[in-house]
């Protein structure tokens, strides 16, 4: 596959920053409740509680209450699957994984002189998988009165076809890119020197196939201090480094052999859009917490957690394969991977309240609210390029709020949990991208210096997205659910 590197001219920028929108801004800047299985069961419901490894990532301040050094691993197996409806017609896929979702070690230092009020601090790291990116979704149906003609239509009006049919391919805006794949597809044709008609026959009745298969990770190393103060104020504070490598390949199929007026034996029968995008990077974030006993089982939490500041690249392969009666089939195939300027995305920060009462050795109860103004996020390069995708996303994103609520019931040596949690829609129609809604459920055992936990997570959420971010836009709806068994193994250092 031969790559090709942009450089950084206000020309190329142009052509790079048309693969960005609304939905990549979400893409790294959403959360799932993922990490130990004992936090998972609860509903990630720990800001307040701590003594987790997972806690960390929620409130630093957590890693203060841990009594005795430990280190804890969880594997998940994760199934994704999307049931959709597009003009009517029905379509379901899925797909499975296991990987790592969490690991890492807390050291616990204690003030045996007993002069001081500062009774313990603890290190602590911890690696957890964000954001597992796997994904697969299929729409299916017959769309009325919309083509694929119209995203190269509205990409190609109002640009001199000179420009288009004269130059390198690498040579031209992503603008004028998308016009030059539909030109040489045959799918649009010039009119007038600035404009251009559609060349298809048929009027209405396309049938369309649409196929998303993404995969990767949205990982986080967190390295974490955190102290003790009278055993009744606990403060913590994380730095950390993130790492994002994200894969996405659509695939659109269109047909026009029973759309009216078409002619089956001249012109375009069938056309496949295929576009691949590579996106990988690194980022930083940080979080200040606090926790503080307001009796010896009741406990308050307050944390914060600064936006990510991202460094991403993309890389994108666009192919058009078309199928006529008279040539067959044939590729209006660039035959490059452009790889586009480094850009930088903030995703949007979070402000945690939580509330926790401890019933002793018995159990506990535990209630988490956060917020996040997902209206924040914003693209930035050293230009202004900029400036549309961010007006986009203030236009149509806005604060969505959290709230998780857990609880964990011990006879002897077995731990029963359980857990909701409801994250509201970052979209102002919510209808775009709906609630999500976790419910969870777990069992742990305890060896003494070892402890086994599973938990079982099952998540919903509805979406209407179109196939394209213009021209053809027409959304299916999708019921996407995702099921996640995780184990983890808890053990004393």
């Amino acid at each position: 596959m031969k790559k090709i590197l942009l450089c950084a001219s206000g020309l190329l920028l142009t052509c790079s920053i048309q693969a960005q929108s609304v939905t990549d801004a979400l893409l790294y800047g959403l959360d799932n409740t993922n990490g130990t299985a004992r936090f998972r069961a609860m509903g990630g419901a720990f800001g307040a509680l701590g003594a987790d490894m997972s806690a960390l990532s929620l409130n630093p301040a957590g890693s203060a209450l841990f009594t005795y050094n430990q280190g804890a691993a969880t594997l998940s197996s994760v199934n994704s699957s999307a049931k959709s409806v597009y003009f009517g017609t029905n379509a379901k896929n899925s797909d499975s994984t296991i990987d790592l979702n969490q690991a890492g070690a807390v050291w616990v230092f204690t003030d045996k002189s007993g002069k001081s009020d500062w009774k313990s601090f603890s290190l602590a790291i911890n690696y957890e998988n964000q954001n597992n990116f796997l994904n697969a979704q299929t729409a299916v149906g017959t769309n009325p009165t919309t083509s694929i003609d119209s995203y190269f239509l509205d990409f190609a009006q109002g640009i001199p076809f000179g420009i288009i049919a004269n130059n390198n391919f690498l040579d031209l805006t992503y603008q004028e890119q998308q016009a030059r794949l539909g030109l040489d597809g045959l799918i649009i044709e010039p009119n007038t020197t600035n404009t251009y008609v559609s060349t298809l026959s048929g009027q209405s009745n396309y049938f369309q196939r649409n196929t998303v298969l993404s995969n990767g990770l949205n990982g986080k190393l967190s390295f974490n201090i955190a102290t003790s103060y009278k055993d009744r104020l606990y403060f913590g504070l994380n730095l950390n480094t993130h790492f994002t490598d994200y894969t996405r390949r659509t695939s659109f199929y269109e047909d026009y052999r029973n759309s009216p007026g078409h002619d089956n034996s001249d012109g375009v029968q069938n056309v496949n859009f295929i576009n691949e995008l590579y996106t990988y990077g690194n980022g930083f974030s940080f979080q200040v917490g606090a926790i503080g006993k307001v009796t010896e089982n009741f406990r308050l939490g307050a944390s914060y957690q600064s936006p990510t500041w991202l460094r991403l690249t993309d890389e994108n392969r666009q192919t058009l394969r078309v199928t006529t009666d008279e040539q067959g089939g044939f590729f209006a195939d660039p035959n490059v991977t452009i790889i586009y300027p480094v850009y930088r995305l903030r995703t949007p920060s979070r402000l945690g309240l939580s509330a926790a009462y401890v019933f002793g050795k018995h159990g506990s109860l535990s209630f988490d609210y956060g917020r996040k103004d997902y209206g924040n996020s914003t693209f930035t390069t050293s230009s202004l390029f900029f400036d549309q995708q961010n007006q986009n996303i203030e236009q149509l994103l806005t604060a969505a709020n959290e709230y998780r609520a857990g609880g964990e019931f011990n006879i002897k040596q077995w731990s029963i949990r359980a857990g909701y949690r409801l994250e509201e829609s970052p979209y102002k129609d919510s209808r775009t991208l709906g609630d999500v809604t976790m419910y969870s459920g777990g069992l742990g055992y305890n060896f003494r210096h070892f402890r086994i936990d599973v938990a079982y997570t099952l998540m919903r959420r509805e979406a209407a997205t179109g196939f394209f971010e213009q021209g053809l836009t027409s959304p299916a709806q999708y019921r996407l659910k995702n099921n996640n068994v995780s184990v983890s193994c808890v053990f004393a250092l």
